[in-house]
């Protein structure tokens, strides 16, 4: 029922006068009155009515639009003009030419709630306001304003028609939904407040809308006049709640609404807009607002059919508004203001009064102080990387995990998880997959009925779902299809796993969801932007948390303010340099070494790996497989790591032995191998051999007693094909007799103990080796995929890669001509190894170089990963420690360590606590506790021949290393 506005006592009660202060305000107040006050007396009458108007017009309009524009600037005195789509070079263009025409300069508004990109191309879009109402840290929140305020200042606008405070309590909105922070008030109005302090800081106007609360509606007014049914106490408690709260932060002005809103204006199908009795009534006089009032858009629909063309902008004015946005015709609206204020209906008054606000929110952007927007590096400016460290920061935060039976988030236990990843919704879902198998292996499967994905599933204990809607804006689709929901049901219900529904849409598409009695884990990523992608994927396997709570009622299992609390496990992330206090700039001084080395020839292709605080920065691929080849090196490549099998096999097990009192540093070689009893290595210590200080030869090259006089393969050691006899495989065709292996540990022990100093040396490890496996009753590479890599959730760290991947797959190490006469690619290039079958103790495994940098990760962490502790931090400690410093050994134990002099393995710009190896082939890997960082080097510079020796001369690696440590600027 209609009702006479008559503000009954609990409305006045309620919308007192806060007493802000005025918004439009500037600290040095008397000069900004001083220069109001100038301008208003320079102006004629129509020039005053003119600031009334701010027009709008698009850059990628043709040039008799724009120039429409700019003769009404010239010609009408207007106050403004709003920029809809276009581009930022284009707009500047355009805003310098209206400026220069400008008597009094131009207010440039534009509607960029989540960036500019809501309107221009080639500009960034931030995360949506339902994406930041999950958000539990408004700091975060604010940073994304600021943003948004320095782009917009750049491009030359200064007063951003955001944040949109409206209160979407209602999930059929088809005009707000995203762009409201949610349905909570006060988490609207924190969310609102902040926003607006990083606005305003930036130095650009701030606009709440849509007064006095478009959220509590199913229709557009774009199209027709929206109807909001709330009684005078739901408004003042929910939607003017944020108003009145964002206006103590400083807001500098606010949008009125085309709303039919009777509790507040009698006249029935009124649009608010046009009523006097909430714009200046309410808003004004009881709220006590004194910034700028401005209209929605004056040609929407829902207002432009209430009155003609002129009258509708005047009954705006009488109303209350200050600023009337894009009217439909300035020229009938400029007349009909002339007309009444001729005739009384508009004062004088009240026209200085909109006048001089208009004036003062001029004066407040700096156009007392105009100068043209500066077009040089304008696009690069507008998408610098600090965009990307935002929208990581922010949407890390807002992922929101509402079930999680089990604690199955974040996945424990890779080991034994088989995962599916199933892809629902009609938009680009690879990003998430990438992101997912950065972890553990996971399966995509497709199938075009439920029997078939059934059936397909079976194999599988996990099924990841990803729902995956349009990130193009917050109007597109979010819902499941029939059979979405069908397969959703039915996928869930296999008792053979445990399921994930990853979502990347807003929270609403899950009412259509009958219940989640049989769904395990959920995990909202609310918009299907690649960093969002990303970030869910970590959140799922623990690389970071979530803490993220539901800004809007989701179902009846999931609430508003829903949220479960997800702590990481420790596993590597993947961001951006500026993340973790580095400089893309500086780093990007690797891709210039590294280029300049390929075009040196050093090798013929390389991945390079850094990682700082938990999180790789820097992952990129050069070159070839080969310089013939016409594939590239991916970040699947497998590479054959050399001696990196030292520090990424045969140590960890040693230290686990060591742990599980199965060795000790201090037990001889006579104790692990009772057949050195009576050889000169008897008592060399398991301590200086891993320190290479135990007097051993550098290494014995067992192959050459297996050559003929013509240095090939003789047939008394080798045979084209296995057999029991022959059981172990060098290279293609190429098989080693059993009986050579008593041969090796024979020739190891007749050997001399060399001069007491530091000597690196492969012979310890073959020790190691064989006592590893005579311990465990089993062989090393099993011992160690169990032990570690399986649970680190490795998939391409292994020895014999040939088993398990095809030959592409895996880089070549060498062209060779004086052993085994052929292409070396997937058997081990160190000829000890390969003779045992490619299991060596000090070479034989392959990795990437992703992998490689989870293991140096565990050891950063002392022994901690994934939510599993495999060393003690003691262990790792004392295996990083150099024992004989003071004999000249820098080694540690095992690891190798930063140079005592001038000359060594690092830059000589790592911490003394730093700790990591290098390999023949051309690999590297480094770790350094104190910066927190992780390097790996992976080349096949013995490709084509061994004898290439440049990567070695150049001291890439190392350079590589010392522009790492250039690159940090925190």
């Amino acid at each position: 029922m209609r009702i006479n506005l008559n503000i009954p006592l609990l409305l006045l009660f309620c919308l007192q006068a806060l007493g802000q202060s005025n918004p439009l305000m500037v600290k040095d107040s008397v000069a900004q009155m001083a220069w109001v006050e100038s301008q208003y007396q320079k102006m004629t009458l129509e020039e005053r009515v003119g600031q009334l108007f701010m027009v709008s017009v698009a850059s990628n309009q043709g040039k008799s639009a724009t120039d429409r524009v700019k003769n009404l600037v010239k010609e009408q005195g207007l106050g403004g003009v709003i920029f809809s789509v276009g581009g930022p070079v284009q707009q500047a263009e355009l805003t310098n030419a209206y400026q220069s025409v400008a008597k009094v300069p131009l207010l440039i508004g534009s509607d960029a709630e989540w960036g500019m990109a809501m309107r221009l191309d080639s500009t960034y879009a931030f995360p949506w306001n339902m994406t930041l109402g999950a958000i539990q840290d408004s700091t975060l929140v604010e940073k994304v304003g600021y943003q948004i305020g320095k782009h917009a200042k750049r491009v030359g606008v200064h007063i951003n028609f955001a944040p949109d405070l409206d209160v979407n309590n209602n999930p059929q909105n088809p005009i707000i939904g995203n762009r409201s922070f949610g349905e909570d008030p006060k988490n609207v109005a924190q969310k609102g407040r902040a926003f607006v302090r990083g606005m305003e800081r930036a130095g650009v106007l701030t606009s709440g809308k849509h007064f006095p609360g478009h959220g509590d509606t199913a229709t557009d007014s774009h199209k027709s006049l929206p109807i909001i049914t709330s009684s005078v106490e739901r408004l003042d408690t929910l939607e003017l709640y944020p108003f009145k709260k964002t206006m103590e932060a400083g807001l500098s002005s606010i949008m009125v609404a085309h709303l039919d809103v009777p509790a507040l204006e009698s006249r029935e199908g009124h649009p608010s807009t046009l009523s006097k009795a909430i714009v200046t009534d309410v808003l004004q006089k009881r709220m006590g607002f004194e910034g700028l009032v401005i209209t929605d858009a004056l040609n929407m629909k829902a207002v432009s059919q209430f009155a003609p063309q002129g009258e509708v902008e005047l009954q705006a004015f009488l109303a209350g508004n200050d600023l009337l946005l894009m009217p439909e015709n300035v020229l009938k609206a400029k007349t009909k203001f002339m007309e009444a204020y001729n005739n009384g209906i508009i004062t004088e008054e009240r026209l200085s009064t909109s006048v001089k606000k208009i004036l003062m929110a001029k004066y407040k952007a700096g156009l007392n102080n105009y100068r043209p927007v500066a077009i040089e590096n304008l696009v690069e400016d507008l998408n610098s990387v600090e965009n990307d460290v935002i929208y990581e920061e922010a949407m890390e935060a807002a992922i929101t995990v509402v079930k999680n039976n089990f604690s199955l988030m974040p996945i424990k236990k890779l080991d034994n998880k088989k995962i599916a990843y199933v892809h629902f919704g009609d938009d680009e879902g690879s990003t998430f997959l990438e992101a997912l198998n950065k972890y553990q292996k996971v399966t995509p499967i497709a199938a075009k009925d439920i029997a078939e994905y059934k059936e397909r599933l079976k194999e599988f204990n996990l099924v990841i779902i990803g729902f995956h809607k349009s990130n193009d804006n917050p109007w597109k689709g979010h819902t499941f299809s029939k059979n979405e929901l069908f397969w959703l049901e039915e996928i869930s219900r296999l008792r053979t796993s445990n399921t994930i529904l990853s979502v990347f849409t807003k929270p609403y598409a899950l009412l259509d969801v009958l219940n989640f009695d049989t769904i395990d884990g959920v995990v909202m990523g609310y918009q299907n932007s690649e960093i969002a992608q990303k970030k869910v994927a970590e959140v799922i396997f623990g690389a970071i948390g979530a803490s993220g709570k539901l800004p809007v009622s989701a179902h009846a299992e999931f609430p508003v303010g829903t949220g479960l609390e997800v702590e990481p496990i420790q596993r590597l992330g993947y961001s951006i340099p500026e993340r973790v206090g580095m400089s893309s700039e500086l780093l990007a001084e690797v891709d210039t070494l590294v280029n300049d080395a390929l075009d040196s020839l050093m090798f013929p292709g390389a991945q390079v790996l850094i990682a700082r605080r938990g999180k790789v920065i820097y992952d990129k691929n050069f070159g070839k497989p080969t310089y013939q080849s016409n594939d590239s090196i991916t970040s699947e490549s497998i590479y054959d790591l050399a001696s990196l099998t030292k520090i990424l096999s045969t140590l960890p097990m040693i230290m686990k032995m060591e742990e599980e009192g199965k060795i000790a540093l201090n037990d001889t070689f006579k104790d692990l191998m009772p057949e050195y009893a009576d050889t000169e290595l008897k008592d060399v210590t398991v301590l200086k051999a891993l320190s290479h200080y135990g007097r051993l030869p550098s290494w014995i090259a067992f192959y050459l007693d297996t050559l003929t006089k013509d240095r090939k393969p003789s047939n008394e050691f080798y045979r084209e094909n296995p057999s029991e006899a022959f059981p172990y495989k060098v290279a293609e065709h190429l098989y080693l007799t059993r009986s050579y292996k008593d041969s090796i540990y024979d020739k190891i022990g007749r050997q001399s103990l060399k001069s007491n100093r530091y000597r690196y040396s492969d012979v310890g490890y073959y020790v190691f080796k064989e006592y590893i496996e005579k311990t465990y009753q089993r062989p090393i590479d099993e011992l160690v995929d169990e032990f570690l890599y399986r649970p680190l959730g490795l998939q391409r760290t292994l020895f014999n890669p040939l088993k398990k991947f095809p030959k592409e797959a895996i880089v070549p190490s060498e062209e060779d001509d004086y052993y085994r006469y052929q292409t070396v690619q997937g058997y081990v290039h160190d000829m000890g190894a390969a003779m045992q079958g490619g299991v060596g103790g000090h070479a034989g495994l392959f990795s990437t170089a992703n992998e490689v940098a989870k293991i140096m990760q565990m050891y950063l962490q002392g022994g901690y990963y994934g939510g599993e502790r495999f060393f003690n931090a003691r262990t790792v400690k004392r295996f990083n420690t150099c024992y004989f410093c003071n004999k000249n050994v820098r080694r540690g134990v095992g690891f190798d360590k930063p140079q005592l002099d001038e000359k060594g393995p690092t830059c000589g710009c790592v911490s003394r606590k730093s700790f990591g190896h290098s390999g023949f082939t051309g690999t590297y890997t480094w770790a350094d506790p104190e910066e927190e960082i992780v390097y790996v080097f992976l080349s096949n510079r013995t490709y084509p021949s061994a004898t290439n020796t440049l990567l070695i001369k150049s001291g890439l690696r190392t350079r590589i290393q010392q522009a790492i440590y250039d690159s940090i600027i925190n």
